[in-house]
């Protein structure tokens, strides 16, 4: 394996990882817009928090996608060949999510409900079925030694898929709670405050089954044991600094942290991975990281390039959460509601 071939599977899991920092919290906020908010006052209130900013953040999906399938064509081949309905469910949450912004914004009020549905269900789709889709990955699937995977229902759906798909959704949920107390004032950033140390006790659990779970179901521990370990005590760390932040009113750190907590499960998730990009559950058929690359030139032409672009990448996003830092108020908000 050459270093190149290391740095762009490094890359394409900060790419990810950036994804679900930034882009959690919009699934977080989406969901809320039907689980949190009581009335359309207040559903506005929480996609404003959003409105600059949500497109941006799916970028670095898109972005994700090209560069895996520039620098590992063979990883993205039998990835998107593999998971097609899944990855086709995962888009069609996009779609309707995406368009939900658009349309609600230009309906009248008793009109915004099925646009309402449609942004959370959308906001729900995507982590959870993302979740399923990781877990999949790290469990092994059936890859033959052309691999191209030949799976069957259960291979997609089973507990710990679903376990993790749960996790990887409430995970964004109380991430979009955490900006949502950040960006807001008035009732609902009280109400989601007080929804996030509630469901922090059950995001303990759901910890705790994820881990005994990776423990039985996949190589993880015997392959790289202390750095899942390490990983897995970051990810219960960083939730607890983040329950801690809430019940303290720390909220630019409770969102940090809950943002650093997503970004360790997918270098947990990364690390388990290397130095496969797919594992096989047919023995001697893993697709490794030399074996998926693009040739060292195209390799070393996209270093240069992306080396270039990203820290302009970089400000921009850090100006334009400058720039819509204030909190959204709530106009017709009276009192405050706990």
């Amino acid at each position: 394996m050459s270093n190149l071939q290391l740095l762009w599977f490094v890359l394409i899991g900060v790419l990810f990882s950036g994804f679900f920092f930034f882009e959690g919290f919009d699934f977080g906020v989406g969901m809320s817009v039907r689980t949190l908010a009581h009335d359309e006052g207040e559903r506005d209130q929480i996609v404003e928090t959003i409105g600059p900013v949500w497109d941006g953040n799916e970028v670095w999906l898109l972005t994700a996608g090209g560069a895996m399938f520039a620098s590992f064509p063979y990883w993205y081949a039998s990835l998107f060949s593999g998971f097609y309905l899944i990855l086709f469910i995962i888009l069609f949450g996009l779609i309707i999510r995406g368009v939900s912004f658009e349309f609600r914004s230009h309906m009248p009020k008793e009109r915004k409900q099925l646009w309402n549905w449609t942004l959370a269900i959308g906001s729900f789709i995507v982590p959870f079925f993302f979740g399923v889709l990781f877990i999949s990955m790290v469990q092994g699937m059936p890859l033959d030694a052309d691999h191209n995977m030949m799976a069957t229902f259960t291979d997609y759906i089973n507990l710990y898929s679903i376990v993790g798909g749960v996790a990887l959704t409430l995970l964004c949920y109380l991430h979009g709670l955490n900006y949502i107390a950040l960006r807001t004032e008035g009732p609902i950033r009280y109400r989601a405050k007080n929804y996030a140390k509630f469901l922090y006790g059950v995001l303990y659990v759901g910890l705790v089954i994820f881990a005994i779970l990776m423990y039985f179901k996949t190589d993880f521990f015997q392959n790289n044991f202390a750095v899942t370990l390490a990983l897995l005590a970051l990810i219960v760390l960083l939730t607890v600094i983040a329950n801690v932040s809430v019940f303290r009113d720390k909220e630019l750190i409770a969102l940090i942290a809950s943002g650093f907590t997503l970004i360790a499960l997918v270098a947990l998730l990364f690390s388990g991975l290397f130095p496969r990009v797919l594992i096989s559950s047919i023995p001697g058929n893993d697709l490794l990281i030399e074996n998926a690359s693009s040739s060292p030139y195209t390799l070393k032409i996209m270093s240069y390039i992306s080396l270039t672009i990203l820290p302009f990448v970089l400000a921009y996003t850090a100006w334009t959460y400058y720039i819509f830092r204030k909190r959204i108020k709530h106009p017709h908000a009276v009192g405050v509601e706990q």
